[in-house]
């Protein structure tokens, strides 16, 4: 018996190394992340044009947030540029705001979505009925839900032209309004700083492609040749799959820090949060439903298991040098996530270190979240959002590749 106890331990061990390792590495690139990713405001200002800006703005049943945005907008201090509000079929007062705000600021052009068309993501099509009536030689699509500093516009117009990119995208802070949003967020934002960190889209030798819904601009010209959003207008992730199509096809782009510049919302409550995480695993399990078990494996194992492990090795006296040793790593393991939240919770996300003592419950929601989505995936193969059920029989996501 006592073997099998040994054989066991060691199993967990070699586990827990690894994953120790794999934190070691989300350490380090969370702190290369905020260390060299350059800022939107900080750059050599070359530009000598002001060229026209289209704002494209979908919103669905934003009552709550539109008002707000607009006002950040209408109060820029670039001269160029309209503002064009979609209203995506709302059914709360969202389009009695922006006819009241249309009446105020003639930079605002209102437009009322058509119904959405079968094979179509509804803020995909927002979008695509906004660029419609764009007229301006750059495009900058963000959501209803964000807030702009006063200068963001000049920034980032100077900043692409500055650089002779043909796509710019800035970290938003993300606003967190909920307790629960609060101690799960940071625990999904440390991968965020590996493949889809901005050092490596900014790096032309990687393949990675993202943009920040909340906050990207491109040339007109750009966006056309890359396919406009009919050419990914079945993702769920419809910014990151631009963003993958502008850097495959060659074109340049940036990702810049915009935290003290531009606020932008992830999960409004705990119901909104849930479907945002189930909304990233049934993409996955639609590529390869064995992978996709297996990333959410790996997702428990990394954010959550060694800290139940190292409660239950610390709490049993058995002195056996395998339950020791299994004890130290799972402690060593726990710490490292600690650190990595702490990390997170304070410099990404400006929240509160008490936050970052919630980790393993912020883990195992993500982990669950993930679970409720292959669980999903398996029975529908359709993903909520936004008050709309969306079937992805047949839909390969390229915005999220395993």
């Amino acid at each position: 018996m006592e073997i099998i106890i040994d054989i066991f331990n060691y199993s967990l061990i070699v586990i827990l190394i690894g994953i120790c390792g794999a934190w070691v590495f989300l350490i380090k690139s969370m702190i290369d992340s905020f260390r060299l990713t350059p800022y939107l405001d900080k750059f050599e200002n070359t530009c000598k044009t002001t060229p026209k800006v289209s704002i494209i703005l979908p919103a669905r049943n934003e009552e709550e947030f539109l008002g707000k945005c607009l006002d950040s907008l209408i109060n820029q201090d670039y001269e160029n540029y309209e503002i064009i509000v979609i209203d995506d079929s709302s059914e709360d007062k969202t389009g009695e705001i922006i006819s009241e705000y249309v009446k105020k600021y003639p930079k605002i052009i209102p437009v009322s979505a058509k119904p959405k068309p079968d094979g179509w993501m509804g803020k995909n099509w927002a979008c695509m009925e906004g660029y419609r009536k764009s007229t301006g030689e750059l495009l900058l699509f963000t959501d209803a839900d964000t807030n702009h500093a006063k200068n963001v516009i000049s920034l980032a117009v100077s900043h692409l032209i500055s650089f002779n990119l043909d796509a710019l995208s800035a970290i938003p802070r993300m606003l967190t309004f909920d307790f629960w949003t609060k101690i799960t967020l940071p625990m999904i934002s440390t991968f965020l700083h590996t493949r889809f960190s901005a050092l490596n889209v900014n790096n032309p030798s990687k393949k990675t492609g993202y943009f920040f819904g909340s906050f990207f601009i491109l040339k007109k010209k750009t966006y056309d040749e890359i396919g406009t959003h009919e050419g990914v207008k079945q993702e769920i992730i419809e910014d990151g799959a631009l963003g993958k199509k502008v850097k495959e096809l060659g074109y340049k782009m940036k990702m810049v820090r915009g935290e003290h510049l531009i606020q932008a919302v992830w999960a409004r409550d705990k119901n909104t949060l849930w479907n945002a995480l189930k909304r990233l695993m049934i993409p996955l399990y639609i590529q390869s439903g064995k992978i996709a078990i297996g990333i959410f494996f790996a997702v428990l194992f990394l954010l959550f298991i060694p800290f139940p492990i190292f409660a239950i090795s610390a709490s049993i006296p058995i002195e056996t040098t395998s339950a020791k040793i299994l004890c130290i790593t799972a402690g060593i393991t726990s710490i490292l996530i600690y650190i990595a939240a702490t990390i997170e919770t304070k410099i990404g996300l400006k929240l509160r270190f008490v936050y970052a003592l919630f980790a393993p419950l912020g883990g195992l929601v993500v982990a669950m979240g993930f679970l409720s989505g292959l669980i999903q995936a398996k029975s529908t193969s359709s993903v909520t959002w936004r008050g709309r059920t969306y079937s992805m029989k047949g839909h390969t996501q390229n915005s999220i590749s395993v």
